[in-house]
This record gives C-alpha cells, structure tokens and sequence, in this order.
C-alpha cells in the first residue's frame, strides 16, 4: 500500500476513534487471555510495512507463515490423535482399539506417573499411582499387551515420555521385533523434551546435561536406524497449562528446541540429518485469534532460525511440524459440558492455524480420566470440523487480515526480545538453574488468577453464569489403583521368574559401562528390554553415572 494511502487511513481512523470514543466501554480492559492489549479496531497502517513474499508467502515456501505443505488439509487431513492411556495395559488396549475402530488416525501413549518418573509399580514411592493417570508400564509385557492386535507398522504412535524416554522407545522397538516390523517403516513421536520437565511439569530423573545426552544418543540412533520416527516433540503445552501467556510458551518452547538444535550440532551430528525429525507441541487456547497468531509466528521463526543461524540446507529442516492439545486449564469441574463448546472451538484455531496433529480434550477431564463416552465425543469434534465446516477447504483463511497479520507480527518480535534476554543470561540451562523461567511464568499465572478473583475476566460456569447447588451428573471413570498395583506387581514378577537374570545383570552392567563412556546407549538399553529388565532397573543403572536431580530453591 502506497504512503499516501496508509496516510489517509491513518487520518480517517483518528476520526473515526473520536466520534466512537463515547460509546467505546469505557472502564473494562480489552486484553487477550495473556492479557496483551487489544485495539478496538485494526487497519492496513498496522501492516504497512509487510513484504509479501518476505513476510506472508505461500504454503509450502519459505518462511512457511502459511503452513508447511503447499496443500495443507486439501491433500492430507490433520491427524486425529488422540491422548489416551489408563489402568493397566490391557485396559489401554482395549481403549485403543475402540478409538481406531471409531475413526482415529493415530494413537497416543498418556503413561502413569511411576512410569514418567522411571520407577517399577512395585516400588514404594509408585503407591496410590499405579495406572491411576495413565498406563503402567515396567517391562516389555507390558508394551506387548498395549499393542497387541495393533500392527505397528499400520499406525503412528506417539508416546508422551520425558526422562525414561529411550527406555520406552526400547520397548516399542523391540515390539516392533517380534511382530516382524522393520525400525524403517515404523512412524511416530517420542515427547523426550526434558528442557520443559525443568521449567514446567517437574517430571525429571536426571540432571540436565546427561539428560540432553541420552536426547543426543536417541537422535543419533534413530537417525540412522528408525528414520521416520520423530525423535524429540519440543513441547510448550506443559509451559502454557503452568500460567505462561502465549508468547513465552512459544518462546520458552522454541529456545528449548533451539538447545537440543545445539546440542546434537556439538555432538558432531548434522543437522539437517536430525532437525527433520524434531517436531513441536503447542497448547491451543481459548483466546481464538491469539493462538493462530502464536503458530503463524512460530512457522516463520522456526524457518528463518534454522536456516540463517543453524546453516540447515534441507527444506525440511526448515519446517516446524506440530501438534496440538487444546487447554486443559480452561476447562471447568462446574456445568462440565461447556468443556465441548471450550474444546471444540480451540480445536478451530489450531486447525486455522496449520497443525499437522490434534488431540481433543474430553469434557469430563477435571474430574477424571475420559470415560468412553466423553473420549469418543471429543474425537467426533474433530470429525465435524474436518468433515463439516468446510474450514479446510481453502490454507490459512485468515491470511491477510490486518488484525492476524498484525498479532503473528507481534507475536514475533515479543518472542524475539525474549530470545534475547535468555541469551544475555546465558542460555536455556542457565535459565533454568537461576529459576528464570519457573518465575516468569508465576509472575503470569498470578496476574490471570488476579483477574480472575476480580472478575475482570469472565469464566462462565466458574466465576460467571454459576448455577447454584449444582449437580454434576456425566459419568465419571473410576481407575482402581490398588488393583492396578496388584496386577503390575504380579507382572513384573512373572518377567523375573521367566528372565535370565544373570543375563539380565551383564546387559545392565554394560548399560552403566556405556553411560559412564561415551558410546551411545539405545543399542544397550534395547538389549535390556529384550533381556526383560524392569524400567526401574535401566533406569537405576544410568542413575549409577548420572545421579538424581534436585532442585534448586527458586524465590
């Protein structure tokens, strides 16, 4: 647009902000849901300075602020994944099969937290958890009775495992193995994004640095042996559920994916062997037009990042590939079944803004794990989307709209201030050891509860439109822990009984033999699962080199 005409609009729009100023609400704060300010009304002035093809582009080309495929979801639909796991893993099996009997695209491994935090169901510290917000998981039984009658070389998997995360893609391989399907044809996402357990979800073994090693030895392998597999899923979603606002989850996600960038560059592995398997996981929101703003953003920064300051030659290597969750923190215990309007239109604004992946929360998911019911409707609101709104019809429909344009540029240069303050205090690991990042998000997640307390923001159902002395009357899905510790327990005791467990004892001694060296751990803790060694075991020995993490006091 010429300057004469961006002068005009200019003045046009200072009149037109005079004669509606009376009637403009006075006294109520017009923010987004990460409480940044929101003009009244956006105008061509506020992209002025956009370059086309340097800025906007095309899809499929670079810098990919349109989406990475050049047809987007007229040549392939978004996977339909949906997060699920519970009980012990022959309840999960039977969740499994009804999701892809339903539709579902793809599966996703939600596990308990002994498994995340690397313990054996028969451990003290695992009483009360067992299977209770996930599946239990302690050998290669275990992954055996998840997949059985799945072929995995028939579905993409994707496994939401941080710190023992080599160790379950061991399983998954060796499953593999036995149902006679090569590493190369099988497809999926490993989460293994440890960076964040520090920052946000506190799921950790490990300190950081042998934690990114064990990341580096995964990439290495895989790159060489399980090519289609997404070795790490840099994930904001667990930063955002913490309190961050929308542009410290995309910029504390994309520094953390930036580090694990650097670290297997300094490991001596190329990075355009590696950087196509690096995928991301962003939370989608409430706040619509905020949120498709965040991943336009992303696209465009991710590309320009990996191939200006990575040297990354490959296209594919430039190109941010993600999934999405819708929130778990927007959801309501009050009237639940407002969860599916919250859900479904957070489902919209990541399809509008380009994901290749989606799981849909399950409305019932505050006050339990998803009964079958609620599981299959939130999968069916992904299918009415896809199949009826017509909303990929056409890429990134927004495109050119003074208020997205607007917001992705916004988005943009917050991010990159932030980039920049992380890097004056010296990376992503020392940010973490300083508590940088665990204040920031505490400073944001007190001034949303604040607006919330004084309802300058609204929550209907919550702290808005409340029913009183309501009754919550969907079905809710009871997971019983004792029995679920009980059958683990005689599980993993049936797998030490049909062991070679002097077998087992050498294959975990050259696991702590190659943890304390320098060669790559996948191939040994592979042997170990086929030996049927515990993943407590595994993890007990590399615990042996590596020690425990702890905290340090954050203020």
């Amino acid at each position: 647009m010429d300057k004469a005409t961006v002068q005009k609009v200019l003045e046009r729009k200072s009149e037109w902000r005079r004669e509606t100023e009376k009637s403009s609400g006075k006294g109520k704060k017009w923010v987004t849901v990460s409480s940044v300010p929101i003009e009244p009304l956006y105008t061509p002035d506020q992209t002025a300075d956009h370059d086309f093809m340097r800025d906007v582009g095309f899809p499929g080309e670079f810098p990919y602020t349109r989406g990475i495929h050049s047809t987007m979801y007229r040549g392939k639909m978004w996977t339909m994944r949906q997060f699920s796991g519970m009980g012990t893993p022959e309840e999960t099996n039977k969740r499994y099969h009804m999701l892809l009997d339903a539709g579902q695209h793809g599966l996703s491994v939600a596990f308990d937290l002994p498994t995340l935090m690397g313990y054996d169901s028969d451990h003290e510290r695992s009483l009360g958890e067992v299977g209770k917000c996930g599946v239990a998981v302690d050998t290669l039984l275990d992954m055996e009775l998840i997949f059985k009658g799945i072929d995995l070389g028939k579905v993409s998997t994707s496994m939401t495992i941080n710190a023992p995360a080599s160790i379950l893609l061991a399983m998954y391989l060796v499953v593999a193995e036995k149902q006679g399907v090569p590493y190369a044809k099988l497809r999926g996402t490993l989460q293994n994004d440890i960076l964040k357990e520090y920052i946000a979800q506190k799921e950790w073994v490990y300190p950081p640095e042998p934690s990114i090693r064990l990341i580096t030895d995964l990439m290495g392998f895989c790159a060489d042996n399980v090519p289609q597999w997404n070795t790490i899923s840099v994930s904001g979603y667990h930063i955002r559920e913490a309190g961050a606002t929308a542009v410290q989850e995309l910029a504390y996600t994309l520094a953390d994916g930036f580090t694990y960038v650097e670290a297997a560059i300094e490991a001596g592995l190329d990075v355009d062997k590696v950087a196509p398997r690096i995928s991301h996981f962003f939370n989608a929101h409430i706040d619509f037009f905020e949120e498709i703003a965040k991943y336009r953003a992303a696209r465009r920064i991710f590309a320009r990042r990996m191939r200006d300051k990575y040297g990354a030659k490959k296209e594919e290597s430039w190109k941010l590939r993600f999934h999405t969750q819708t929130a778990g923190c927007s959801l309501t215990a009050q009237q639940p079944e407002l969860n599916l309007v919250r859900t479904a239109l957070e489902a919209l604004s990541a399809v509008l803004g380009g994901t290749q992946s989606l799981h849909t929360n399950s409305m019932d998911e505050t006050l339990a794990l998803p009964s079958d019911k609620a599981a299959r409707l939130a999968l069916r609101t992904q299918q009415v989307i896809a199949h009826e709104t017509g909303v990929g019809n056409t890429i990134d429909p927004l495109a050119g709209s003074y208020f997205i344009e607007s917001l992705t540029d916004s988005m943009e240069k917050e991010c990159l201030k932030i980039f920049d303050e992380i890097d004056a205090r010296g990376g992503v690991l020392k940010c973490i050891d300083e508590g940088y990042f665990q204040r920031e998000i505490a400073k944001s997640a007190y001034v949303y509860q604040r607006e919330l307390d004084s309802r300058e923001r609204i929550v209907v159902g919550m702290n808005g439109f409340i029913l009183e002395n309501e009754q919550i009357e969907i079905p809710v899905l009871h997971i019983d822990d004792e029995r679920s510790c009980e059958i683990q327990s005689k599980s993993i005791k049936k797998a030490k009984e049909m062991r070679d467990n002097d077998k087992v004892k050498r294959v975990l001694d050259d696991l702590t033999r190659a943890a304390r060296g320098s060669e790559n751990t996948m191939p040994h803790l592979i042997e170990c699962v086929r030996c049927y060694a515990t993943e407590g075991e595994m993890v007990d020995a590399m615990k042996v080199v590596f020690g425990e993490y702890v905290e340090p006091p954050i203020i």
